[in-house]
């Protein structure tokens, strides 16, 4: 029952964001917006889940600089939660009390942060969630579709896998179950595999967690047998690295197909030297930039009409103004027009010696062009 329960939980949180206004809880208050306090520049907070490599080089950079950009006078503080519910509660909390006029905020659980969103608003301060959707009376909202990663990564394996996806079985490790972006990358690759793939074990991998997934991948191996997985749905490229750490550790050979997301550089890596099938890039300046637009236009009591066009309903609140922006797959055929066009990385960096040869018969050589724009 409890699981039955789940599912539904799961298929809800997924209808919500793509349906847009549908009766999933009371519709968005959208009440004026407070601007900033007389006599005081605007005050935005950006509080992130962690300071992991995307966060430390890329989100919180360009966030920063895009602020600053679009409101020279806006007075920034960025912090991170290492990825602890309290931490995030109580960051949340001092930027209330230090009478922030906004917060973007991607949070380290949806669920657990409702209260202080609440809390926000009846304190006159405007929550843009970034890269995840937060329950509670969300202001606006940016993020990539999530439904369409899942697809991407869905037909990316079944090409993999080619013959075998008629016969054969995957494993599908999924993200965490307190992430709405993981049901909806989820749901997003379910569309694509049920009825064309027989998936023999699905996991919700606890907080995203390298290594409960490499715990997953090691319980589906045991269970299924080494020799019968014939692919690895991977909801992204931390989790990839878990489950490859497994089947290697059991001594499987040659990997079967395994997908990916965020484009880390060991992912990218790992994708040329054919052990990950692919990854999903999801570029971070474009997210970052319109998080920024948001912040600052409802720090000046501004409309976001023009900025966030679409609406996206989560199980607590109906027609948040949103951006959904589009993931892009890569693959080794295309990492150049990918995550090194997009500043993302440069050839030195994926190319070191020890991925030369790879590199080389990936056509991955140095032009006049090939280093892309800087995400800094």
């Amino acid at each position: 029952m409890k699981t039955r329960l789940r599912e539904a939980a799961v298929v809800l949180v997924g209808v919500c964001l793509l349906a847009g206004p549908v009766a999933c809880g009371k519709a968005a208050e959208v009440d004026k917006p407070s601007g900033p306090v007389s006599g005081e520049p605007p005050r935005i907070g950006v509080l992130l889940p962690d300071n992991n490599w995307r966060f430390y080089h890329f989100d919180k950079p360009l966030m920063a600089k895009k602020i600053r950009q679009l409101c020279p006078e806006c007075q920034v503080d960025i912090v991170s939660a290492d990825h602890d519910i309290a931490t995030q509660q109580a960051q949340m909390a001092a930027m209330i009390t230090k009478r922030a006029n906004v917060l973007v905020l991607d949070a380290v659980d949806s669920r657990s942060l409702r209260a202080p969103i609440e809390r926000a608003r009846r304190a006159g301060v405007h929550v843009v969630a970034y890269d995840r959707l937060a329950e509670g009376p969300i202001s606006s909202y940016v993020s990539f579709d999530g439904a369409q990663v899942g697809r991407l990564q869905a037909r990316a394996l079944l090409r993999a896998m080619g013959d075998k996806a008629r016969t054969g079985q995957i494993v599908m490790m999924n993200g965490g179950e307190t992430d709405p972006n993981s049901a909806w990358f989820k749901q997003g690759a379910l569309e694509v595999l049920r009825g064309k793939v027989r998936i023999g074990k699905a996991y919700d991998t606890a907080g995203w967690r390298q290594e409960a997934a490499n715990a997953n991948m090691s319980a589906a191996i045991a269970a299924l047998g080494p020799g019968n997985i014939d692919g690895v749905y991977s909801a992204n490229d931390g989790l990839a690295t878990g489950i490859i750490a497994a089947l290697k550790a059991a001594k499987v050979a040659p990997l079967p197909p395994i997908t990916g997301q965020d484009a880390q550089l060991d992912a990218v890596q790992r994708v040329l030297t054919g052990e990950q099938t692919m990854t999903v890039l999801k570029p971070f300046r474009p997210e970052a930039d319109n998080a920024a637009a948001m912040a600052v236009a409802l720090a000046r009591g501004k409309d976001l009409k023009d900025i966030a066009p679409r609406r996206v309903s989560s199980p607590t609140t109906r027609d948040i103004p949103a951006v959904l922006l589009t993931p892009i797959p890569v693959t080794a055929k295309n990492i150049k027009e990918t995550v090194v066009k997009h500043g993302l990385y440069t050839l030195d960096q994926i190319c070191t010696p020890k991925y030369a040869s790879a590199c080389a018969k990936a056509g991955l050589t140095h032009t006049a062009h090939d280093e892309g724009e800087s995400p800094r």
